[in-house]
């Protein structure tokens, strides 16, 4: 073996272990800018610059110049190297404050700013932990101003005001418009009260022979009804806003009420044509509000109200049919049964509505509908299982199975249009 093959050689690697001496090479510019946010981020630790190593980018040491990172550092001890005592505040890195004001993760300060520096950066309040909604913005809940009261209301008002010793409340004359108020008051006096804009009109324009007097508040100002009163011959009182209040069924009164007699018009029940509306104790006082209006809006011959109905001089019912319930005839607190046998012999066809019929109303024989009735019934139970029993036809409303059944009064409107349309088939 030669000489020269014996040789060793011998070298000093000065390369820290799995560091590329060609990185800045590669990517130059990422680099540069890592090495340039890492010098600012050391400076705000309060770090200062020692020798920069451009190969393998450990440039971060401490005051004394001691090469180490952060991270290097024994735990309890001070940055220049001593022991921390107790009592001494830890290092922390959130509580250091950045160049900008703010704290490292944008918490706090003035708030940070995107490149070109023109959009806030919204920043979170450390010290609220709780999680930020949308709030939506409060809303006040409206009173409806044709609110009314019910009748337990409107005679425990009537009872305390009987007591009351003021003397607004005190004349004889306003106890008794106030008795009009309570369903026995008006049965005892005969009379009733018509309130609002619309019903007066309708009261003083179409039944001005049962009008007693009208009533105002102070201040009231709709000039072309007080004409058509005062063009009418009827007395005009004014009343305090307080007792108007009094008077009123509704939680914003309109400022006008009616005295009126109580009058109506019954049924012609030997005409050759005729639809009549058989009502079994419909309670609310809207609902049959509604079915005298539809009634007047098809022509209907008449209503007859069945014992356990809502009165017809029910302040709602007079309101909910704007007055125009004495345009229709009809007859109040009949016996239903011996009605029906009276119709019959009128020669009038009783129809009942039932959800379990198999024909509608257009499927009766014509000669039957010349002269029809129908059945309507109670809001919640329906019409009286025996007075169905009665009836000479039993229809349903086409409609959906969703739905189990409709408002009497929606009902009754579809069965008022249908009969309209047969009734002019008819001449």
């Amino acid at each position: 073996m030669s000489e020269e093959t014996k040789r060793t050689v011998k070298m000093t690697l000065d390369r820290k272990f799995g560091v590329s001496e060609k990185r800045d090479e590669r990517h130059p510019r990422e680099e540069r800018e890592r090495r340039e946010r890492e010098a600012r981020d050391g400076e705000a630790r309060g770090f200062r610059k020692e020798g920069r190593d451009d190969r393998d980018g450990d440039r971060r040491g401490f005051r004394d110049g001691e090469r180490r990172s952060f991270r290097d550092r024994p735990r309890g001890l001070r940055e220049d190297g001593s022991r921390r005592e107790e009592g001494d505040r830890p290092f922390s890195r959130e509580r250091r404050p950045r160049r900008d004001g703010s704290r490292f993760g944008g918490f706090g300060g003035k708030g940070r700013f995107d490149r070109d520096g023109k959009r806030p950066f919204r920043s979170f309040n450390p010290e609220d932990h709780s999680p930020i909604f949308r709030k939506r913005p409060e809303q006040k809940e409206e009173v409806n101003a044709d609110e009314t009261l019910d009748e337990a209301a409107l005679e425990a008002r009537a009872a305390n005001i009987e007591k009351s010793e003021e003397p607004a409340f005190n004349p004889p004359w306003f106890k008794r418009l106030l008795a009009l108020t309570t369903e026995k008051g008006r049965e005892r006096e005969g009379r009733f009260l018509g309130e609002g804009v619309h019903v007066v009109e309708e009261l003083v324009r179409k039944h001005r022979e049962i009008v007693i007097a009208i009533y105002v508040v102070e201040g009231f100002e709709n000039e072309e009804l007080i004409e058509a009163i005062n063009d009418a011959e009827i007395a005009l009182h004014v009343l305090t806003a307080e007792q108007m209040k009094q008077l009123s069924s509704t939680m914003t009164p309109q400022g006008i009420i009616a005295h009126c007699n109580i009058a109506n018009t019954k049924p012609v029940y030997d005409s050759s044509r005729s639809v009549l509306t058989l009502v079994d104790a419909v309670q609310d006082p809207g609902n049959l509000g509604t079915l005298f209006r539809t009634s007047l809006g098809f022509n209907s011959n008449g209503m007859i109200l069945g014992r356990g109905t809502v009165s017809p001089f029910n302040p709602k019912v007079v309101r909910g049919s704007s007055g125009t319930f004495l345009r229709v005839p009809f007859e109040f607190d009949v016996d239903l049964i011996d009605h029906i046998n009276f119709l019959r012999s009128k020669g009038y066809t009783i129809i009942a509505t039932d959800l379990h019929a198999k024909q509608n109303l257009k499927q009766i024989a014509s000669h039957k509908l010349r002269k029809m009735a129908f059945l309507v019934g109670n809001e919640g139970a329906g019409t009286n299982p025996h007075l169905i029993e009665l009836a000479d036809e039993t229809v349903k409303i086409p409609m959906s199975s969703e739905l189990e059944s409709l408002n009497v009064s929606v009902a009754h409107g579809i069965l008022s249009y249908e009969a309209a349309q047969i009734q002019e088939e008819l001449k």
